[in-house]
């Protein structure tokens, strides 16, 4: 049989969904495609959503967040006429929920009733915003120009103003995604278009910066001192002298698919927990190949919790920010210099 004859033998058997091996006139062996690999284990370790009790939220084509206690879901909440993307939220001692949409900034009580809210400017974004005591909100505001600014939510009035540089004024959306006071009154800011951390005082005046050789989504001050930087593939904890002294990457869990890190945390265990982001513009998760929403691993990267909340039952949506609840605490006893 000639090769040509040997393929026009071939097309009706394809055609018509036959499953065989076949010879290629060449001699080789057509072969089954590949399966995908998993995005998780078959088991995960910790357990689930009773590992501790949390508030979550991310960012999402829909305005979703949720509190879980005790492995089920105690309060949620469901904006299906806001616009935007949750990419910061916080829940205060109160019960109450500070968050940043994109387009503006909402404060609602525990029965999701709203307290204050601002729009954000024409040709503007907000996607972080803190509260400081019971009066004031700190938020960066992408733009031209773009500012840190601080509003008295009591009286309207601004009360603190400074720009902060972009590398790109007009691409507004990639301006900035976190930013978060510290423990000393300083503001540290993640320049997401610049891929450079750099710490503010109060007036806006620049303290120190860590330049970024990837991705950067946000950073936090550590007790110690150090800062803990992340985005992209990657986790790492930096030194004042910016030396990094511990790192967390996506080759660190091989047997995850983790590779759109946004917030990480460490815990006053020595815990840190990561999440990874799920974009749901390209389409909906599906339960069963979802990656993990969030990982928490020992200072030696052992995986002691892993989230997975897709549903049936309970889905959670994409990460972006948890804040455990195991302990109380007091989010917005925090100061900017002399505002407190």
């Amino acid at each position: 049989m000639t090769n040509r004859q040997m393929l026009r033998t071939m097309v009706p058997a394809v055609a018509a969904g036959a499953v065989c091996a076949v010879t290629l006139a060449w001699g080789q062996e057509a072969k089954p495609a590949a399966a995908a690999k998993p995005a998780v284990p078959s088991v995960l370790p910790g357990k689930g959503l009773a590992q501790h009790d949390f508030f979550y939220a991310g960012e999402a084509k829909t305005e979703d967040m949720y509190i879980v206690r005790k492995g089920k879901i105690a309060w949620e909440y469901h904006d299906p006429a806001g616009k935007g993307e949750i990419s910061d939220a916080v829940m205060l001692s109160n019960g109450s929920v500070l968050f940043a949409h994109q387009f503006g900034i909402k404060l609602i009580d525990k029965n999701k009733k709203t307290l204050w809210s601002y729009d954000a400017p024409a040709g503007t974004e907000i996607h972080t915003a803190q509260p400081i005591g019971k009066d004031l909100v700190l938020y960066v505001q992408n733009g031209d120009p773009a500012k840190v600014v601080v509003v008295n939510i009591a009286t309207g009035k601004k009360v603190r103003e400074f720009e902060v540089p972009v590398r790109n004024p007009k691409s507004v959306h990639g301006h900035f995604r976190h930013a978060r006071l510290t423990d000393a009154g300083t503001l540290l800011v993640a320049h997401m278009d610049l891929n450079k951390v750099v710490e503010y005082d109060s007036n806006g005046k620049s303290l120190w910066s860590y330049q970024v050789d990837g991705g950067l989504w946000s950073a936090e001050r550590l007790k110690n001192g150090n800062t803990l930087v992340s985005g992209g593939k990657s986790v790492r904890e930096v030194n004042p002298s910016g030396n990094t002294v511990w790192e967390f990457t996506s080759a660190d869990v091989p047997d995850y698919l983790f590779n759109s890190i946004q917030i990480a945390q460490r815990l006053p265990t020595g815990n840190t927990i990561v999440n990874t982001w799920f974009n749901s513009w390209n389409g909906t998760a599906d339960a069963a190949t979802a990656a993990v929403q969030a990982l928490e691993l020992t200072p030696d990267k052992k995986i002691v919790w892993a989230l997975h909340a897709w549903g049936p039952g309970v889905n959670l949506g994409p990460s972006t920010t948890i804040q455990l609840l195991d302990q109380p605490s007091t989010p917005e006893a925090v100061h900017f210099g002399d505002l407190k």
